[in-house]
This record gives structure tokens, sequence and C-alpha cells, in this order.
């Protein structure tokens, strides 16, 4: 158990459980269910699993001086010249499962350079804006588990619309149990129409 009393194992607690359940919000999901664009914008689950172990990978590596030791199995960044959302979705040559393979690999990565550094370490994030690319650990990993935590949110949106399958892990949703959905909802959609018809 992390000593939340610590800043460092605190933040990186938090971190490891929004990965943990960025990665579980896939489990059961066939290969065209996780590919599927589920927004006007084509957020799917795969694509965001996949942003978010590149983000962790250039963050937590480049950034303080490390390379990830298969970089190929990356998005290089010039890959965003031709197509800016390369990292969004999966290519035919790469599955659910290697990349939530590749996922926990990252994930091991990053927790190196977590554990091996200390929060004010010094790091350049080489594609930021110049005035802002000094940073230390404790920065990136706020910067990194904030972003997370914005696409875990995503993923359980469009996990919720898919089955219904709703909450925080696995192990414990963090919602009511055997709560009446149906009513609630109309219980909100009455409330709602109380307002009059939406404006235009």
């Amino acid at each position: 158990m992390a000593d939340l009393d610590d800043a460092k194992a605190a933040l990186h607690l938090y971190l490891r459980g929004i990965r943990e359940a960025l990665i579980w919000k896939l489990d059961g999901l066939s290969e065209r269910e996780v590919r599927l664009p589920r927004t006007a914008t084509g957020a799917n689950l795969l694509g965001i699993l996949k942003h978010c172990l590149n983000v962790e990978a250039g963050y937590f590596g480049s950034t303080f001086g490390r390379e990830f030791p298969t970089p190929d199995e990356l998005v290089p960044l010039a890959a965003f010249d031709e197509d800016p959302q390369a990292d969004w979705y999966a290519r035919e040559d790469e599955t659910k499962a290697g990349l939530i393979d590749l996922y926990h690999r990252v994930g091991a990565f990053a927790d190196q350079t977590i554990e091996q550094l200390p929060l004010d370490a010094p790091g350049r994030v080489a594609w930021w804006r110049p005035a802002a690319q000094t940073v230390t650990l404790q920065r990136i990993i706020i910067h990194v588990t904030c972003d997370l935590a914005r696409h875990a949110g995503h993923a359980d949106i469009l996990r919720e619309q898919h089955d219904r399958a709703i909450g925080l892990r696995r192990d414990n949703t963090n919602v009511p149990d055997d709560y009446d959905w149906p009513a609630y909802v109309a219980k909100l959609t009455k409330l709602a129409d109380r307002f009059g018809q939406p404006a235009r």
C-alpha cells in the first residue's frame, strides 16, 4: 500500500489507477467493438488507449533523457505532420491484445522513471513552446495524470453507451448497486423538460 502522506507515492498511485482503468474498459470487447468510432470526431476505445500509452511513453521518456526500448512500436512525432490523429486509432496491423501489452510495457517504463527520479528532477518537453519546455518530474506526473483522467472519462462514456458497462474499477464500480437507472433517467428528463425546449 502506497504511503499517501508521501507526495510522490500518492501521485504515482493515482496515475497507475487511471492507467489500469483505461485498460480494463476494453475488457470483453471484440476488435471491431474497440475500434468502432462512437462520436462525430471518431473517438473509439482502442484509439484512446493508444493515445494514452504514447503520451506516457513520451512524457516519461524523452522528457527525462530516456528512450523506450522499442521506439518503433510508438507513434513517431513526424507522423503527426501527415496525420494529426495518428495516435488516435489502431492501424490494421495493430491489435487490441498487442496494444494492451504495449501499454503494460509503457507503464512499467514510466514507473521506472518515476521511481528513479526525485520530484524536482528537471526535464525538457521538446514539443512544448520554448518558454514552457523546462519542467520537473512532479509537473509531468500531474500533467499526465490530468490528461489520462480526462480520457478515462471519455472511455467511461463510450463503454456505457456501448453495453451499459459502468464503474470506476473492476473491484469497485463506485455507483449504486441494483439502482433503477431507467427511472432515474426519466426523472432527470422530466426535470429538464420543465425548462422548455432547447435554444436554437
